[in-house]
């Protein structure tokens, strides 16, 4: 059974890891609307959202810097050492933010004590997603790395769940008087015991075998191995000369994805609840069963992905955010309770057919010794321009034009570029590890892709 063979305990540290990551990630966006009046009580309530949603959006902006410095150590001492001090990292930032003051006791301050730190917790994570979707695809089997890979991004939708039950629970017990008075701390607090039961799964892991196998390969001097790009590290002036073509590629789809993806957790509670009318807690909590269902269904999209290919899997992705987002929105806009379920479903479904295949297909762009480096840079920078910033862009977008529709056709428009990335993109779901694989992985023949080829007499 693939649950107790020495891949998925391997790599359930790592996904482990990665729920507890994003769970600290998606509990301040479910807390925009509770934090806004703790940090900025002179304001109305849409400049409250604003400014956090511009904090939010900070957090991505110190991405790129944070993935192309762990990127850069990856490659050189390794993705578990990085991937574990990422977690500490962001545990430690995310905890702090439960301890700061608010306005009332040191004014403007704590609200830039907030944004820094943010800056550090986005710095953190800049390392986390590249790192972990390397590592998952350098030790998952070559047939079946698209479904390995995807339970990375079903436990970072399982960790915005998470938080999401979390703040919906304290809404419900405590009340919204008590959440803006204390209780909005909790969900930060509990971050410091999760990182710890995190990095405890993630001290369990072993190095990457193929990059322990690149390390044996610079020890023997391989010549061969260094011709073929395979072992020598570029170093991220290096990676961006020699893979440009494949990192505008990856930057392309991942910002399609992430848009599609942080508008549904993210930015969703915060347009449920200012354009929609609905009070904070049902705001969050019509997410819920959504990403639920969704993370539950990654493994199936990426079980997919390993039969007929990534790239008809991104498609259907592609194109179905083009088609389903302007009724999705129409939908939530009717106001029920069925209606706005129905509508959060259709942005759902192009969501999964996306990020169920970015962990397995865009590390599979670049050779080993480059890999971490170049993920690093493609994610983060993607991230920080277009994902991260989605849901201050939407919001901002509504403001100016009064046009509650606004973020369907920037969906539409994201995602009619990201099919231009997709039909450049290599098709990997038949390439075989290019360093040494573990011992205990079967020689499987690769996986059938679309379409299917037929046999000849």
């Amino acid at each position: 059974m693939w649950l107790t063979s020495p891949c998925s305990k391997k790599l359930g540290g790592t996904i482990v890891g990665n729920t507890m990551e994003w769970y600290d990630v998606g509990v301040f966006g479910y807390l925009i609307t509770t934090m806004g009046p703790v940090f900025l009580p002179e304001a109305d309530p849409s400049t409250q959202s604003l400014f956090l949603l511009g904090t939010f959006a900070a957090t991505f902006i110190a991405r790129p810097l944070g993935g192309v410095i762990f990127g850069w150590l990856g490659d050189k001492v390794g993705r578990q050492k990085v991937l574990a001090t990422t977690l500490m990292i962001m545990a430690a930032s995310t905890f702090a933010v439960g301890l700061l003051p608010g306005y009332a006791q040191i004014g403007i301050w704590a609200a830039v004590l907030l944004v820094l730190l943010k800056v550090v917790q986005g710095f953190s994570t800049g390392g986390e997603y590249a790192g972990a979707t390397t590592f998952v695809s350098e030790y998952a089997p070559d047939r079946r790395r698209g479904f390995f890979a995807s339970f990375l991004d079903m436990g970072s939708y399982l960790g915005f769940a998470l938080g999401a039950a979390l703040v919906s629970v304290l809404q419900l017990t405590i009340g919204q008087g008590a959440m803006e008075e204390w209780g909005w701390r909790i969900p930060f607090l509990i971050a410091g015991p999760l990182g710890l039961i995190a990095v405890y799964f993630r001290s369990k892991i072993e190095e990457s075998p193929q990059f322990q196998a690149t390390l044996d390969a610079q020890e023997d001097l391989n010549k061969d191995a260094a011709k073929a790009d395979v072992v020598a590290s570029k170093g991220p002036v290096g990676i961006v000369k020699a893979y440009w073509r494949s990192l505008i590629v990856a930057m392309i789809l991942v910002a399609a994805a992430n848009t599609a993806g942080y508008a549904l957790t993210s930015y969703m509670p915060t347009y449920l609840t200012e354009s929609k009318g609905y009070d904070e807690l049902h705001g969050t909590l019509l997410t819920i069963p959504v990403l639920v269902i969704m993370s539950l269904c990654i493994p199936l999209t990426g079980k997919l992905s390993d039969r007929i290919g990534r790239r008809p899997v991104l498609w259907i992705g592609a194109i179905s955010t083009v088609v389903l987002s302007t009724p999705a929105f129409m939908l939530i806009g009717v106001g029920e309770i069925w209606s706005t379920l129905l509508g959060l479903s259709l942005i759902a479904f192009p969501v999964t057919f996306y990020v169920a295949n970015l962990a397995s297909a865009l590390p599979a762009q670049f050779p080993t010794a480059s890999r971490y480096g170049a993920m690093g840079i493609a994610y983060n920078f993607a991230v920080a321009i277009f994902g991260g910033t989605t849901p201050f862009i939407v919001a901002a977008l509504i403001k100016a034009t009064g046009n509650d529709m606004m973020p369907a056709y920037y969906l539409m428009a994201t995602s009619a570029i990201g099919a231009v990335a997709i039909y450049f993109l290599k098709e990997s779901a038949s390439a075989r590890c290019r360093a040494r694989c573990p011992a205990w992985i079967p020689r499987l023949k690769p996986a059938s892709l679309w379409p299917p080829r037929m046999k000849t007499r």
